[in-house]
């Protein structure tokens, strides 16, 4: 399994659902190697033993501090790429980095598998440095089926099917239709639609994923699969709830981009403080668009009113879940979702998007069209003044996202793989 990101070491939605999946997988019995690049340095050693191996079995970590951990291996390859970032941004980005590192990667590299070329240079040659080291792995290490997520891994899924002339499956998390509607980077769609096009079978995470695959990438529907994400059911959090204002507090979290719709979040909020001075609203997240949403809070004069908290994971995240009345993603074009699911899971009442792919299976949310911020300024109102309303999303919506298990989807993903394996 070829992915890019791993809890702890997130940026998004991405390494939540590789991580449940994996979980969900290890418990149904099936044996896995999880490869992602490093990303932003050691893993937390309290649930990875690391092992730096000499030759190409890079950095091995295998999760066994738990009875599934037994099924996975983890390996780690030197790496600056990030899953939600252009290319553009991109080197930008790692100019400065790569030039630090640059001639420890490139002796690494050359010494373990003769790799040449400038290390990081761009966002095509680390994707094909990192398909490069798939099909090593693909030699190496015994399997029946290939599973790469998202786009930066497909070479790579490719390269490893090439190898070991075993089946592929992909995993659309996203497309580039989502991240950048109709202002396309060519190169990422092209490396899309290869990666659909070679697939022995596709997996989406919503079946608006899935009619995009098939309608703007050209792909046979018949190996083209919905399995909906899920959550981690952590039971009743310890966290303090003491948020230390009177206030009701509304919550928007996710990448401040256009994807998002922040834009959108912030209109409403102004249109509610125009009725009901007593709510606060948050923005949680980092992306291009965040400098804009702050000029855009200060100049609709609603900055005493508005906090912008930076980018959270992990307890940070439950913390602001707890002290949330009413959760809001009004995502322009969402393939699923997950964040909706945790905020529900510590009983936070939440609106979400039409255009999103979780709005197919939650029963107890508030759905608007993005776009209508009237609606939603509505139902944000609603929820902060109406008890009755609040508590019955509360309830119900956290009896509802119960059931929505990881082990569930993880078993409609392990049918997939039993129906291409070749015995």
């Amino acid at each position: 399994m070829f992915g890019w990101e791993f809890p702890p070491h997130i940026t998004g939605g991405l390494g939540t659902a590789c991580y449940g999946l994996v979980k969900g997988l290890a418990k149904h019995g099936v044996d896995i190697v999880f490869i992602v690049p490093r990303l932003f340095g050691d893993e937390d050693s309290r649930s990875a033993f690391l092992l730096n191996a000499s030759d190409v079995e890079i950095n091995e970590r295998n999760f066994s501090y738990e009875e599934y951990w037994k099924h996975i291996s983890y390996y780690e390859i030197g790496s600056n790429l990030i899953p939600y970032v252009t290319p553009e941004d991109f080197k930008s980005m790692i100019s400065e980095s790569s030039l630090k590192s640059k001639s420890k990667s490139e002796n690494i590299f050359k010494a373990k598998y003769k790799f040449s070329g400038k290390y990081g240079n761009d966002l095509y040659e680390e994707v094909s440095r990192y398909a490069l080291v798939a099909s090593v792995l693909a030699k190496e290490h015994r399997h029946d089926v290939i599973h790469a997520h998202d786009w930066l891994t497909y070479p790579a899924g490719i390269a490893a099917k090439k190898m070991s002339k075993k089946p592929l499956v992909i995993h659309v998390h996203a497309t580039e239709f989502d991240r950048s509607g109709e202002n396309i980077n060519q190169f990422v769609y092209d490396i899309e639609k290869k990666g659909m096009e070679i697939a022995d079978r596709i997996i989406t995470v919503s079946n608006l994923t899935r009619n995009i695959v098939i309608e703007r990438y050209g792909i046979n529907p018949d190996k083209v699969f919905t399995v909906h994400n899920a959550v981690e059911n952590i039971g009743d959090s310890n966290i303090s709830q003491n948020k230390g204002f009177p206030e009701k507090l509304v919550t928007f979290l996710g990448r401040v981009t256009f994807q998002k719709g922040p834009d959108y979040f912030v209109e409403a909020a102004y249109k509610v403080l125009q009725k009901d001075e007593n709510v606060r609203f948050v923005m949680a997240g980092s992306g291009d668009m965040l400098y804009r949403m702050v000029r855009r809070v200060g100049k609709l004069g609603i900055s005493n009113r508005f906090q912008f908290a930076g980018f959270l994971k992990g307890e940070d995240v439950e913390r602001l879940f707890t002290i949330s009345d009413v959760y809001v993603m009004p995502s322009v074009s969402e393939p699923f979702g997950i964040s909706p699911l945790e905020a529900m899971r510590s009983s936070v009442p939440v609106i979400i998007s039409k255009q999103s792919g979780v709005a197919e299976v939650l029963k107890y949310a508030i759905k608007v069209d993005f776009w209508d911020i009237d609606a939603l300024s509505d139902a944000i109102y609603g929820l902060v003044n109406y008890q009755g309303l609040s508590k019955m999303f509360r309830k119900y919506g956290r009896e509802e996202v119960d059931n929505l298990k990881w082990e569930n989807s993880a078993l409609n993903v392990k049918k997939i793989y039993e129906s291409i394996i070749v015995h």
